[in-house]
């Protein structure tokens, strides 16, 4: 796992070099969301209000919440509409919650406005007529309550108290004066009972709830709509792909320096080489063609080429390579330059370092010089030749192109064929010097003779 901090100029890079893969790729998102919103169809959602006068608390609020979502009201609110599917499918498209100030708001689903503005109305509906019932606040007789009924009897035992205490003599013994006294504290008992179970009685002080006025008629489907399943599907596709880019960037375990890649190798890095970067091509083709147009014949994690020197300075960089290999190994004289098989970087650098060493070679004052054999080696099941007149190998390689176990590969396979890895030497892209343009001469100006001597006649 690469230990490299994720940065924003490394996302800039991505995008940069993969936007067409990134856009197809979002496009296919969109797409799949509107085949995904071709299976569910649009659904609408109307909404009720009903009214709890009174003083309610938290609780008893929600718990008539509940209620007018239960499986009694519902599969009422079903019956009434005849639905196909019963309370069971109705349950799942209704709902309740509390509102602010004392209201329940009764919210209802269904394929069409009208549906839905029908569901919810009824809900409404039969919501409060079952809470009235459960309250006692029906106008059914035979819905009385007990408190009702003890209410009607209390009346009429005062009625018979105060026949009694008529009947009574006023007065004229003390029998008649205790009875009497009796009678008023019963009288008084019975009311005191009353007045407290009117207190305690909901329904006496919380009057019957009211529904707010019939459901609007919905004007637009409820989300996730098409558009909303849409602009989802690109939105995941993009940031999949996104993460999938960086992910597969942050295990990348290729070493990127030469010294990880001489340590792979086990053998000391000689230099670094520059050559003129080329798009690689990408085949033949609809696939390749295919490729060209999604970027994905270059690498996007690696850092964007440098401007290269002119051809003098890279030059140079070739020479002081040689230069060190000769430095090291005085007495090698034929060398193989072990290249990776499709590394074109590093093809075209050894074929380079193998005609400077070929020039220098072929001059009085470079004699001496190791001359180098290409040799390309496929990574997968490396094989080097065996050694016959050569006195070692030159590894040249381009960074962050190979992992480490496939470097080690060519270095056992360099060991098989009894070669010593004697150096490495790291190839890397830069842009080519933008070559400047040959100046023309003024239209106006004098031409100079092309022959010596004097421009005036003789003398």
């Amino acid at each position: 796992m690469s230990e490299d901090t994720i940065r924003l100029v490394t996302i800039g890079r991505m995008l940069q070099r993969r936007w067409r893969l990134l856009a197809v790729l979002t496009a296919v998102g969109a797409l799949v969301g509107y085949g995904v919103s071709t299976l569910f169809p649009p659904r609408y959602t109307a909404s009720a209000s009903v009214l709890l006068p009174g003083q309610w608390e938290e609780r008893e609020l929600l718990t008539q919440a509940y209620i007018a979502t239960s499986s009694t009201v519902v599969d009422r609110t079903a019956a009434t509409l005849r639905w196909a599917g019963g309370g069971g499918e109705v349950r799942d498209r209704v709902s309740a919650k509390v509102a602010d100030g004392n209201v329940i708001r009764i919210s209802g689903t269904a394929e069409s406005p009208e549906r839905a503005q029908q569901l919810t109305d009824r809900l409404a509906q039969q919501f409060v007529t079952f809470a009235a019932r459960v309250t006692g606040d029906g106008t059914d007789p035979k819905a009385a309550t007990g408190p009702e009924a003890l209410r009607e009897q209390v009346e009429r035992t005062n009625r018979r108290i105060t026949e009694l205490s008529q009947a009574a003599d006023p007065g004229r013994t003390v029998e008649s004066v205790q009875a009497r006294t009796s009678l008023e504290k019963l009288r008084t008992a019975l009311e005191t009972a009353v007045k407290k179970l009117d207190e305690a009685d909901p329904a006496t002080h919380k009057a019957g709830m009211v529904v707010m006025g019939p459901a609007a008629r919905p004007a637009s489907a409820a989300p996730p709509t098409t558009g909303h399943l849409v602009a989802g599907g690109a939105a995941l596709a993009f940031l999949l792909a996104v993460v999938g880019h960086l992910t597969a960037a942050r295990a990348n375990r290729r070493p990127r320096t030469g010294a990880d890649i001489a340590a792979a190798l086990g053998s000391p890095l000689l230099g670094t080489v520059d050559v003129p970067a080329e798009r690689p091509a990408a085949g033949r083709g609809p696939a390749g063609w295919l490729r060209r147009f999604l970027g994905l014949d270059t690498r996007w994690d690696v850092p964007t080429p440098l401007a290269s020197g002119d051809e003098t300075s890279r030059r140079v960089r070739y020479r002081r390579v040689c230069a060190r290999l000769r430095t090291q190994h005085p007495s090698a004289r034929r060398l193989l330059a072990v290249v990776p098989t499709g590394d074109e970087v590093a093809r075209r650098a050894a074929e380079r370092l193998a005609a400077e060493t070929r020039g220098d070679a072929a001059t009085p004052a470079g004699r001496g010089h190791p001359v180098l054999r290409v040799v390309e080696v496929a990574m997968a099941q490396p094989m080097v030749p065996d050694r016959d007149a050569e006195s070692g190998v030159l590894v040249v390689i381009s960074a962050g192109s190979w992992t480490a176990g496939e470097l080690a590969g060519v270095a056992g396979a360099c060991a098989d064929g009894r070669h010593e890895i004697v150096g490495v030497v790291v190839a890397g892209a830069v842009r080519p010097h933008p070559t400047p343009a040959p100046e023309r001469p003024a239209e106006n100006a004098t031409l100079a003779l092309a022959v010596p001597g004097q421009a005036g006649g003789a003398e």
